[in-house]
Order: C-alpha cells, then sequence, then structure tokens
C-alpha cells in the first residue's frame, strides 16, 4: 500500500465504519501506538508520518474485532488485503 493521504484515509474510513475512533495524540507510545479496546479507540502517535501511520494502521487492524458486514464494498476489498497480507503462511 503507498504511502498517500488518501490509503490513510481509506484505513480511517474502514475504522470509523465499524465504530472504532482513530485519534492521533502525543505520548510515549513504545510501538507507536495505543488501542482502547473498551473504548474502540485506536490511539496514534501524531509525531508519525503518514507511511508510518499507514504501516501502524495496518498492523493494528487485524488484531481488533472487526464486523465485515458492516463495512462498505470498497471497504471489504481493504480489508480482505489488509488480512490476506498478514495471513499466517502454511
Amino acid at each position: 500500500m503507498k504511502a498517500t493521504q488518501s490509503n490513510l484515509d481509506k484505513l480511517e474510513d474502514l475504522l470509523g465504519e465499524t465504530g472504532y475512533v482513530t485519534r492521533y495524540e502525543r505520548g510515549t507510545f513504545q510501538s507507536g501506538w495505543c488501542l482502547l479496546e473498551q473504548k474502540r479507540i485506536v490511539v496514534l502517535n501524531k509525531f508519525l508520518n503518514v507511511e508510518g501511520r499507514i504501516n501502524t494502521l495496518v498492523e493494528i487492524i487485524p488484531q481488533l474485532s472487526i464486523d465485515f458486514d458492516k463495512l462498505t464494498r470498497e471497504s471489504q476489498k481493504l480489508y480482505e488485503s489488509i488480512m490476506d497480507q498478514h495471513a499466517p503462511a502454511e
């Protein structure tokens, strides 16, 4: 996935469609992100560049409980491609 603002927006939309809020905050996040599952908030380090934000979201999304049926067709395709990237090798 190319590091563009458009792709970042698509990832944020995917999260938003399933009730997750993406926030950018200052903090001492060891891996650049923090997940507050009870409140469905993904907090990213605001000092990450666009590429870092995209890579972090692609890393986080497979760990979340995403309701596939709530996603738009475009978001479903994006979600499937992310999950294919993180599928365990056989």
